[in-house]
């Protein structure tokens, strides 16, 4: 016959028979004192036979079936009053002090079985009949025994009565606990698909970008040509001096917007593209001057921004889009930070430094910091504080991932004389694996 998967509830009774089986056992001195003997063999005898029962009662209960387990422990909890009777009997019937504790085993078996009634009931039943008996057989007082088949009675009406409630109780939190995993599930479903919808919805604003930026480059291409055409004809014309000097200036600037047009075109690109892009080796300077390019945009009437990030800091092995994407998104919400916080004067740092074999990488502010009670919920995802037009919360749990996937960590913190302080670290480049280096294995040489 095949074992029975036990239930932790199973396993919790098991463990109770076994103790209690060990403490038939050691509990025979006590019969001796009662009995004032050095040895009594018919309770030594009543022990030894309670002990194995319980042994051999466990070794089938653990190979039936659900049903066949369960009347077994219906037959069980009715033998173990009757060998608890029998230890009554020999230890001086009314006269044991065995006696006063009859009206308590309900009680214990309504401690074991908290999910079943009947075995409480099937005690009492067997404790009241037994008690009378013992009781006829050794003083023959009939109204002693209706008291203690009262109060047997008694006892086992709140056995049964504290079983049913315990029983309600479980059901009800096992409920609560099925309730609170379905509201879990939903939540993360809920979560999975908002997420999916904002991936769909980005990925629908880079297919638009690329195509607006498409559209842009061939007008600003013509736009290029034609205003070195213009210039030169014009300057070719003879004109007094200072006219041509202020043509000129003027052609000049005007090339430097256009220059400068194509190059937040061309990091466009560049970013529309970034899932064709594959990791290599990366100067962060050069990473972060594109991020900065595509930044000032969002800055230039919000805050002066610093860049202070030394051409020979050591390579990383990443993506150098994607990198840029992770320090471009620090940028702009800093200046988001700055701009809600109407700070006069503001001002945007970024900081790079080496050391203990990893780049670090400091985006710092001048603003009033993060509140407290946000610091512990910056990188979760959809958790913001702008409103619902200027942000979604991935912004930073998306850029913290892309950080880990090449090896490092993203932090934040505010800084002692004030502002909010973002830290990205990662690891050296070992040239000889194309991976990133665990934190805290340099290279040794440019450290």
């Amino acid at each position: 016959m095949p074992t029975r998967v036990l239930s932790r509830g199973d396993l919790q009774r098991r463990k109770t028979a076994l103790v209690f089986a060990a403490t038939i056992l050691l509990t025979y001195p006590m019969d001796l004192l009662i009995l004032r003997q050095t040895s009594h063999l018919p309770t030594l005898l009543t022990r030894v036979a309670w002990t194995v029962e319980l042994l051999l009662y466990l070794g089938v209960w653990e190979r039936m079936d659900e049903q066949r387990a369960r009347l077994l422990m219906y037959i069980n909890s009715g033998i173990n009053s009757v060998f608890f009777l029998l230890l009554v009997y020999f230890t001086g019937g009314s006269e044991s002090p065995y006696l006063d504790m009859v009206p308590t085993l309900p009680l214990l078996m309504a401690l074991v079985h908290t999910r079943d009634a009947r075995p409480v009931l099937i005690n009492g039943i067997v404790c009241a009949v037994g008690v009378t008996a013992v009781l006829l057989l050794t003083n023959g007082h009939v109204a002693n025994a209706l008291v203690w088949i009262s109060i047997v009675g008694v006892a086992t009406f709140f056995g049964v009565y504290g079983s049913e409630q315990l029983r309600k109780v479980q059901a009800a939190e096992n409920e609560a606990r099925l309730e609170r995993a379905r509201r879990e599930s939903l939540e993360k479903l809920a979560l999975a698909e908002s997420h999916r919808m904002q991936s769909e919805k980005l990925a629908t604003v880079g297919r638009l970008a690329a195509s607006v930026i498409h559209e842009i480059n061939n007008p600003l291409a013509f736009v290029r040509s034609n205003l070195e055409f213009l210039r030169t004809e014009v300057l070719a014309h003879p004109l007094p001096e200072e006219s041509k000097e202020e043509l000129r200036e003027v052609f000049d600037e005007t090339r430097t917007g256009v220059e400068r047009i194509r190059q937040i075109v061309l990091d466009l690109r560049g970013f529309s593209r970034m899932d064709a892009d594959e990791p290599c080796e990366c100067a962060l300077a050069d990473v972060v001057a594109d991020a900065a390019r595509l930044a000032a945009v969002r800055l230039k009437n919000v805050a002066k921004l610093k860049v202070e990030v030394p051409t020979e800091l050591p390579e990383v092995f990443a993506t150098r889009r994607r990198l840029a994407q992770v320090i471009l998104n620090l940028l702009v919400n800093a200046g988001d930070a700055l701009e809600e916080a109407k700070v006069q004067k503001g001002e945007v740092r970024v900081r790079g430094e080496v050391g203990e074999g990893k780049v670090t990488l400091l985006v710092e502010d001048n603003g009033p910091g993060f509140p407290p009670e946000t610091l512990p919920r910056l990188f979760e995802a959809f958790y913001t504080t702008k409103g619902p037009e200027k942000g979604t919360g991935l912004g930073l749990s998306i850029s913290r991932e892309l950080v880990e996937r090449f090896g490092g960590t993203l932090s934040a913190e505010n800084r002692p004389e004030g502002g909010a302080r973002l830290k990205l670290e990662l690891p050296v480049h070992d040239p000889n694996t194309n991976t990133p280096l665990p934190l805290g294995e340099g290279r040794g040489e440019g450290i």
